[in-house]
């Protein structure tokens, strides 16, 4: 195994037993997997040039706020 492919493994790994644990965690577990995600996202589509993944997360969390802050 090349130390390249060693270290998608372990990503993957450390991956699967995150979402593992926080999938345990119910509720609140499950939305810190879809954060995790949401930004992974946002930061693959800005490297392919495409900046509006980061402006719909930015917008979608501003009316989460709004619906549910003071």
């Amino acid at each position: 195994m090349t130390k390249e492919e060693r270290r998608a493994y372990n990503q993957r790994r450390h991956a699967a037993e995150r979402q593992e644990w926080l999938g345990r965690r119910g509720p609140q577990g499950n939305a810190e997997l879809w954060w995790d995600q949401a930004r992974r996202v946002a930061r693959e589509r800005t490297e392919l040039g495409d900046e509006t993944a980061w402006a719909d997360l930015a917008l979608t969390l501003k009316h989460y706020c709004d619906r549910y802050g003071e």
